[in-house]
């Protein structure tokens, strides 16, 4: 049971379904079961289907082994609904779907989901000004010009061709990087990052480049705490202080040194329970709608470790930075938990590690409109961030350096367009330091008395010295 990895582009959710659909619809075993005193041919119990669609999604490279039945079960209820499976008597378009001994078949052919189209989203070509583009409000027409007297001489040295024809006179104006400028930068500099780690042509089918607020970038890059966690400017909109207090006391468990009451038995399941009620009624994922396909298909990438941390890196430099924090401190949360021995079972059907990603995916990743395997894709992308979130919440170092460096030489530029005398003396090119300081001749090394003697030679014992 292969499953195709399924790389990075666009509509990558729609590929995994119609791929998974395709590999469940060719290899799922069938026989005959009998039912009622009637033999159905070609066919399949539903727990059948789940032991097999369980086994080949842990199996994948595409979801992981993190998949549970529960996922399994859920995945076959769409499966149902969209006519991919259907009972033997024919009924299908219902989730009613169960963990049991229900008889199910493959009708003729199960539809595959076409491709979305969306409409082609228009480049925005960044344009810098141009040294010799006037401010606004200016015009070339009001220069003051001195008369000149035309004479003989004057007439032929304007029209001799030798000399060329005088350019007419024109105004230089010093251009600076204003904040636009700058914002700008970041913003074309960071999607061109993410375009050449996902290897893509564009990143129109995947992320619509209006909605990238590139303030967010640059706030993220630098209002960090030392441990990295994004400073809000905006103190309302913070995490309420009650999930924070609660957020540090499973973080920090035992040793809670904000907990004023006592605790009792099954506290610590309340506290989580009242996490996970907060995180479950945000308006929006922490990862944002309109990210969701560029978060989907940077999943992709995850056979390539380190390529997959430097393209969630950026993508996460995108995010609100109220939505980045709460993402850095419910990460931290969670996975000092999974790594406290001491913490108690906070559910009794699953393992810590488990109960965090089923509980937190959704919050986390999720899409606007029904995904047929977001459910899966979120778990995926949970379990990862888990793995790696201090790597993947820092700022990427080389993209910072490598936008500096580029707003470092724009200044440069401008300044010497804007006084070029002035940068001549400052930065002396390699020809204008060989005409001011000259290569003097290299003195010949002295010829020392000790090179002309016979070089050091091993003591050998002669025959005076023999008895």
């Amino acid at each position: 049971m292969e499953h195709r990895i399924v790389g990075p582009g666009p509509y990558r959710a729609t590929r995994l379904w119609n791929e998974t659909v395709e590999l469940f619809r060719a290899r799922m075993p069938l026989r005959k079961h009998r039912c009622r005193f009637k033999n159905y041919e070609q066919c399949f119990t539903a727990a059948e289907a789940v032991d097999w669609l369980h086994e080949l999604l842990r199996c994948s490279q595409n979801f992981g082994p993190e998949v549970t039945r529960k996922q399994t079960v859920q995945l076959l209820k769409k499966f149902l609904k969209n006519h991919v499976i259907e009972d033997v008597k024919g009924k299908w378009g219902q989730e009613d779907f169960e963990d049991n001994r229900h008889l199910y078949r493959f009708p003729p052919s199960s539809p595959l989901k076409p491709y979305p189209k969306k409409p082609p989203y228009q480049k925005d070509v960044i344009k810098f000004p141009e040294w010799n583009d006037p401010p606004p409000g200016t015009s070339q027409e009001n220069i003051p010009v001195r008369p000149v007297v035309m004479n003989s001489e004057m007439w032929y040295k304007r029209h001799s061709i030798a000399i060329g024809e005088v350019p007419a006179c024109r105004l230089v104006h010093r251009r600076q990087l204003t904040e636009a400028n700058i914002e700008e930068i970041w913003k074309s500099m960071t999607l061109s990052y993410l375009q050449k780690i996902l290897g893509l042509d564009s990143l129109e089918e995947v992320l619509d480049t209006k909605l990238v607020n590139s303030k967010f970038i640059i706030h993220n890059v630098y209002s960090v705490s030392k441990q990295g966690v994004v400073i809000l400017d905006d103190k309302s909109k913070e995490l309420p202080h009650w999930v924070l207090s609660a957020m540090k006391c499973l973080a920090n468990w035992p040793n809670c040194s904000d907990l004023k009451q006592p605790m009792y038995l099954g506290f610590e399941k309340d506290v989580f329970k009242t996490i996970a009620d907060y995180y479950g009624h945000l308006k929006e994922p922490l990862l944002t709608f309109h990210l969701f396909d560029a978060f989907v298909s940077v999943l992709g990438l995850l056979q390539k470790e380190k390529m997959a941390v430097e393209a969630f890196q950026i993508c996460c430099l995108l995010l609100p930075p109220e939505n980045r924090r709460k993402l850095q401190l419910l990460m931290r949360m969670m996975t000092r938990i999974c790594l406290n021995k001491e913490m108690p079972p906070l559910c009794d059907g699953f393992g810590t590690r488990t109960l965090m990603v089923q509980t937190f995916s959704r919050c986390i990743l999720c899409s606007k409109d029904e995904v047929d395997l977001d459910e899966l894709l979120a778990a995926r992308l949970v379990t990862f961030l888990m793995d790696n979130y201090q790597e993947i919440l820092k700022v990427p170092l080389a993209l910072q350096t490598s936008i500096e460096e580029r707003m470092a030489h724009l200044r440069r530029v401008q300044f010497q367009k804007s006084y070029p005398e002035v940068y001549r003396e400052r930065f002396p090119t390699p020809e204008s330091e060989a005409l001011l300081f000259p290569e003097k001749p290299k003195p010949k090394p002295q010829l020392l008395m000790w090179a002309l003697k016979k070089p050091f030679q091993p003591f050998q014992r002669t025959r005076s010295f023999r008895m």
